[in-house]
């Protein structure tokens, strides 16, 4: 361990400790992440919380593969669901052949065989998507997008028509004692499946062609005067997500044991990563990791909750891009930046404020969303809404009155402290900026 003093132009001199060649944070972070991955099932114990815990795993892989492209490579691609499903399809026939005795792979194994599907596809398609790059590479990858999923329906014996393809996988010899048939067995396959896969894509954002990416979605014209070729580092990265991709894919299959067409390469599942990669963070690699956990409980608890759930996912979805285009991540970051100077104490009010404010405007909002849905399609049940323990009736005026009240009380609250925290915010940046300013000089 090498320290390092700074003495300030200040009478208190400030001391700085560095830990080279081994970078402690960085090894604190992966373990921590190991063994959240380890002790997640001992916690949440519910077959439900295991059930979101395995597609929270394989989602991960996905939405980082996504933001290879996405927030690598500045490629904005709208067909990424083919390589996650034909991943899917292929790792599901080749469990279903090793099940036979005709194929002898593990079922540990099966992940990578749905990788290399992807791979294949993305090396197919990928070689007519990336000679082009903005809105052409992207009306490109929506086109592929579409063609391959009602390409889907002409080809049964290898989809399986709208039923889909089933499977099994226990099947063959156990694995150490591990037939992978309890769902926890499939958690921690996924698990390990997931902090492999993460190192790795992490790694490939420091290789040669990992910086040259970024590069090409900068300033593609200065990689091109330097002598790269912009279309065949877009075109190897295209590659690299396609298998990830896969291996996701495959992990899905062995998670749910079915592989349906019509919901695993249409364009709305290849829009979800699309929409929570960017609501997690596209310019922080772990943005992702978020946008897979909040994918997970938009689909399976928000959904359960209302059945407007797309209308809120896409409220928020609207918000963050014009508050917050970095995502949850980037919130995350500027307010680590600001604890960092010292300065996060002047904000915990604000936030109480903020919250308060937001909890009051949301709560007024969705009664009023959930009670017009109610009448507009199931009217026929009667007036009476179930929403949040309560039972609000679309027939009484007291609750759209007060339905109102509070989104006008929850506004006014939440737009008196946003002033209060912009004029705050904006203090506490300025401040940041000058001492940066003095130690740089000092």
């Amino acid at each position: 361990m090498n320290t390092a003093t700074t003495t300030a132009s200040t009478s208190t001199p400030v001391r700085y400790y560095r830990f080279k060649p081994l970078n402690i944070g960085r090894i604190f972070i992966w373990s921590f992440f190991a063994l959240l991955l380890i002790v997640a099932p001992m916690i949440f114990t519910s077959s439900l919380a295991l059930t979101m815990l395995s597609q929270i795993g394989y989602l991960i892989i996905i939405c980082l593969s996504y933001n290879i492209l996405l927030g690598q490579g500045g490629m904005l691609s709208f067909g990424h669901a083919v390589y996650v499903g034909l991943g899917s399809f292929i790792a599901i026939h080749a469990m279903n052949l090793a099940g036979a005795g005709k194929l002898p792979i593990p079922l540990v194994l099966i992940p990578l065989v749905g990788g290399l599907g992807g791979m294949f596809f993305a090396v197919v398609f990928g070689y007519v998507s990336t000679k082009k790059s903005g809105t052409t590479f992207a009306m490109i990858t929506l086109g592929l997008g579409e063609l391959v999923a009602a390409m889907a329906l002409m080809f049964p014996s290898f989809f399986g028509g709208e039923g889909g393809i089933t499977t099994n996988r226990v099947y063959g010899t156990s694995f150490f004692g591990i037939n992978f048939g309890p769902q926890n067995q499939v958690y921690y396959l996924i698990a390990v499946y997931c902090f492999i896969c993460t190192g790795l894509m992490f790694a490939f954002t420091g290789t040669p062609l990992g910086r040259m990416l970024n590069a090409v979605r900068d300033n593609p014209e200065r990689v091109e005067f330097i002598g790269y070729n912009t279309q065949r580092v877009r075109y190897y990265a295209f590659i690299i997500a396609g298998f990830f991709a896969g291996i996701g894919g495959g992990l899905a299959a062995i998670n749910f044991e079915i592989v349906n067409a019509a919901d695993s390469l249409n364009g709305l599942r290849s829009g979800s990563y699309l929409l929570f990669t960017f609501l997690g963070g596209a310019t922080f690699f772990f943005g992702p990791i978020i946008g897979a956990a909040l994918l997970v409980f938009a689909l399976v608890l928000l959904s359960e909750l209302s059945k407007a759930w797309l209308l809120y996912v896409g409220l928020v979805f609207l918000l963050m891009v014009m508050f917050a285009p970095g995502g949850v991540a980037s919130l995350i970051m500027m307010n680590v930046r600001v604890a960092l100077f010292g300065k996060i104490k002047r904000f915990y009010l604000l936030y109480v404020g903020l919250f308060v404010g937001a909890g009051v405007m949301l709560a007024g909002a969705a009664a009023i969303v959930e009670m017009i849905y109610h009448m507009q399609l199931n009217a026929a049940l009667g007036p009476l809404v179930p929403f949040a323990g309560l039972q609000l009736d679309t027939s009484s005026a007291t609750s759209w009155i007060v339905a109102v009240a509070l989104l006008a009380v929850g506004l006014g609250i939440f737009e008196v402290f946003r002033r209060r925290f912009a004029k705050a915010w904006g203090h506490a940046q300025e401040e940041i900026e000058a001492e940066i300013k003095r130690r740089e000089t000092a």
